[in-house]
């Protein structure tokens, strides 16, 4: 039997969110490593020479899975970040947020976890992307804060930096599944000294 194509009219955006959705699904059953191509392929009732049109490899089908659910992380926070109020409650609603979504996901597919993991651990273009992206979110609440006189006029690129750094124990996928919960200090209290920091003058 011959594996149809997709129609001549359907657009390649549409076909690549239906890969993008495809694998995801696989990666969740059974994990990234074990799905094939031709699993995709044949789930969508195409070639896997079909798919290698709309990506040139499986790393790459991989890296724009990773970069989906980033960008879902990425317009949480960015939604939390425009929210009116004090830019400290916003920050510290952004890494609440941070840990919550990263805790959760751990749970809840664990083994698109371990694709999330391996990205990071491999370091994964896709991830220092996303990292550059959460960085700049916090900057722009950091300086929000000194335009509102909340926080010390200072550098608030390097703030965020720091900010970022501080907290990746509680938000790094790695660091979460590797280091048990107890040898780290509470997030609210990590969260207090570090807006601290940022008030003092």
């Amino acid at each position: 039997m011959t594996i149809a194509e997709p129609p001549p009219d359907e657009t390649a955006p549409t076909t690549r969110c239906r890969i993008l959705s495809t694998a995801a699904r696989f990666f969740q059953d059974i994990g990234y490593q074990k799905t094939t191509v031709a699993d995709i392929a044949k789930t969508l009732g195409m070639s896997p020479a079909n798919v290698y049109r709309f990506f040139e490899s499986k790393k790459a089908i991989n890296e724009a899975v990773v970069e989906r659910l980033t960008g879902e992380v990425e317009a949480m926070i960015a939604a939390v970040a425009a929210r009116p109020g004090p830019a400290a409650e916003r920050l510290r609603a952004i890494i609440h947020t941070l840990h919550r979504d990263s805790a959760e996901r751990v749970t809840a597919s664990p083994r698109l976890h371990e694709m999330v993991e391996a990205a990071m651990t491999e370091s994964w273009d896709v991830c220092h992307h996303h990292v550059d992206r959460i960085t700049t979110v916090m900057e722009r609440v950091i300086a929000e804060g000194v335009r509102m006189g909340e926080f010390r006029h200072s550098d608030p690129a390097q703030a965020a930096r720091y900010v970022h750094t501080a907290i990746l124990r509680y938000c790094h996928p790695v660091l979460l599944v590797r280091c048990p919960g107890d040898v780290a200090p509470p997030l609210d209290g990590m969260i207090d000294l570090l807006l601290a920091g940022l008030r003092k003058g």
